[in-house]
């Protein structure tokens, strides 16, 4: 008999440290000048996103009291809460992270891998006032947290392996980037996607992929290389992260190819950019694991769990654990 393996993928767990935590949930939006702009993120923010965004640490220690036994574990992404939004550069991002990871690692050992979400990187805030990408985010990922920018599985048949979206996506952070360290970004992008599309050209035919993305804006610019493009068919499931909720994954499919808004700011134009080339995401067969938490309008959070067989005779099944705050 062929042998099955049990994954578990969580996503989004945006853990606050104390340094975090300190900032209080209304960091975001009490920095805002104008008033109409602040009101209306805080209604938002409060009634549609998350009201205590950090407050939400216990979901992480729910996740690991309820996953079963697995395999592996995925985590997709986007563990600290990016309060100062230059990424793990921050020292209290940093120690956000640490303590996420911290815990995840001792819930699973060495079967965890982590991908990179955009929050331990850095990007604008979402009026484009403050934050944006920076270097030392990525050397501390890497060196400090032992995030791997690409890592590969291989079980049987099943070929499990990721990308940092925000790097394939790079075009779309222009404005977040550091004049000075644009090249040094340009560079790593380029390197990056050599592996990736690496690992798409070395896949035998027999072979299904599991593909894992934070972001899936990252996922028009894969659709475009002629390597990967060719072999899409035979990934059988995309795993997102950063949408939150289901809801905004329908949204973005509805609202695939509307025009790129301009006039609203930097990071409405960088959602709009994704959302005018969501036609591109479906060939990828893309399955959104929420965050831990969901979103305040819903309470829809929570983590998934992949039954996957080595042979391949059937597709992975996926079973959806809520965790209702």
């Amino acid at each position: 008999m062929s042998r099955r393996f049990r994954i578990a993928i969580l996503s989004d767990v945006h853990y606050a440290g104390p340094t975090e935590k300190a900032e209080g949930d209304d960091y975001e939006h009490r920095v805002i000048e104008n008033p109409l702009l602040r009101f209306a993120l805080r209604q938002y923010r409060r009634n549609v996103w998350l009201r205590y965004p950090l407050q939400q640490n216990g979901q992480l220690d729910r996740f690991i009291a309820d996953v079963p036994e697995v395999d592996y574990a995925i985590a997709n992404g986007d563990y600290s809460c990016n309060t100062a939004a230059v990424g793990l550069s921050a020292d209290g991002a940093m120690e956000s992270a640490s303590e996420c990871i911290g815990k995840l690692r001792g819930k699973f050992g060495g079967k965890l891998h982590l991908c990179f979400g955009d929050h331990e990187l850095g990007k604008l805030r979402l009026m484009g006032t403050r934050g944006g990408l920076r270097l030392e985010s990525w050397r501390r990922g890497i060196e400090q947290l032992s995030i791997q920018p690409f890592w590969k599985i291989e079980l049987g048949n099943y070929v499990l392996f990721n990308c940092t979206s925000t790097l394939i996506a790079l075009p779309v952070f222009a404005r977040d980037m550091l004049p000075d360290e644009r090249s040094a970004w340009e560079k790593l992008r380029e390197e990056h996607f050599a592996e990736v599309r690496a690992a798409f050209a070395g896949l035998r035919p027999e072979q299904r992929v599991l593909f894992f993305c934070h972001d899936p804006t990252a996922l028009p610019f894969l659709c475009r290389d002629d390597i990967v493009r060719a072999k899409i068919p035979q990934i059988e499931q995309t795993i997102i992260g950063h949408l939150h909720s289901s809801l905004y994954l329908r949204a973005s499919q509805i609202l695939s190819g509307v025009p790129v808004m301009s006039f609203f700011g930097h990071s409405i134009r960088r959602m709009s950019v994704a959302v005018n080339q969501a036609r591109h995401w479906k060939p990828f067969h893309v399955r959104l694991c929420p965050s831990l938490a969901g979103i305040e309008l819903l309470n829809d959070g929570g983590y998934y769990t992949a039954d996957v067989d080595e042979e391949a005779k059937s597709p992975a099944k996926f079973l959806f654990h809520p965790l209702r705050r």
